[in-house]
């Protein structure tokens, strides 16, 4: 009789043991069933390829550890205009991560983001800002030290096409921004971009072609491009090649953010595209910006860092255009603007 009783107390743990494990097998078969796997598309301007690499990295491993769901983010890079106009086309982007309000404004127009767009995210939805600078050849052979420098004798400057790259768009109002204030006059300010894109051989659609045509194809004396550019070709070609030289003052760069809101409605895609670009403001995202010479919001963050960036004085764009942004556009930029004025000379 006892031994009937072990027997059969032995057969319920065994009973009890396999539906235990029946039970960490469901529940794991359960929870490969219901995590889930994104794809999600972020559209950029051309030079912030290396930036977004690591920040792709930081927030699909953030993700998993939070959710327990796979992301993959793909990259799309080239001059942030040409992008937009991409976006516009069709190209079924979860998000932009562009260098200037123009260009998300122009899909906004389309009904593709929000038209409040800027306050979705903190700081004007930008979670780091750029500024200009210059990059020339080693020991600086032309004594290229302020924006007077770039218009002297035979100099060569090297910058993209300020119709289609934002990078270029900011070189030109920086240096209009310097004659601005220097002379206080508009007509003075006309006459130095005038002179200054004289000395441009050739105009690239984007940032990081008009940095291969400076480094690769050795044309030029002078790269103007964003500070992270120019410390990124440094710091990766070696210093025995080029120097970083940082004018007297330049104009800062803001680099907003958005959704795009019908591609992550088709694709379910919102939480993820909302939390990935939230993330660009935590202390993880601040720090991968901070290390790829982008100028961090976060202060505490942006002091750390202090040492690798360019100390100048800096003005925004609603300092010499007023009406900022729209203005610029509309006065500088749109067909038949100064630019295409002075360019066509």
């Amino acid at each position: 009789m006892k031994k009937i009783i072990l027997k059969n107390l032995f057969n319920r743990r065994l009973i009890h043991r396999s539906l235990y494990l029946l039970g960490l097998l469901t529940l794991s078969f359960t929870g490969t069933i219901s995590a889930k796997e994104y794809s999600i598309l972020n559209v950029s301007y051309d030079v912030s390829r290396e930036l977004y690499k690591d920040i792709n990295v930081a927030f699909s491993d953030y993700w998993l550890k939070k959710t327990g769901d796979k992301v993959t983010i793909q990259q799309s890079h080239d001059g942030s205009s040409k992008q937009a106009a991409a976006v516009i086309a069709g190209l079924e982007a979860d998000v932009v991560t562009m260098n200037q309000e123009t260009d998300i404004d122009k899909i906004a127009t389309k009904g593709l983001i929000s038209k409040n767009w800027l306050t979705r995210f903190p700081d004007n939805s930008a979670p780091y800002t750029s500024t200009t600078v210059f990059l020339v050849r080693k020991g600086n052979p032309k004594n290229i030290k302020d924006w007077d420098d770039l218009i002297k004798a035979d100099n060569a400057v090297i910058l993209s096409n300020p119709k289609t790259s934002g990078n270029a768009r900011y070189s030109y109002l920086a240096a209009w921004g310097y004659a601005l204030r220097k002379s206080g006059s508009e007509e003075k300010a006309r006459e130095f971009i005038t002179q200054l894109f004289k000395h441009v051989p050739v105009l690239n659609t984007g940032g990081r072609a008009a940095t291969n045509t400076f480094i690769q194809n050795n044309t030029g004396d002078v790269l103007l491009t964003f500070e992270n550019e120019a410390f990124l070709i440094a710091k990766d070609l070696g210093a025995d090649k080029f120097d970083v030289i940082v004018p007297s003052t330049s104009i800062e760069a803001d680099h907003p953010v958005a959704i795009i809101n019908p591609v992550v409605d088709k694709k379910g895609t919102q939480k993820v595209a909302e939390a990935y670009l939230g993330f660009l403001w935590t202390d993880t995202g601040q720090e991968i910006i901070a290390k790829h010479h982008y100028r961090p919001r976060n202060p505490e963050i942006l002091a750390r860092h202090a040492d690798q960036f360019a100390h100048l004085e800096l003005f925004s764009i609603n300092d010499i255009i007023p009406g900022g942004w729209p203005a610029a556009q509309r006065t500088h930029f749109a067909d038949g603007g100064i630019f295409d004025q002075i360019y066509s000379q």
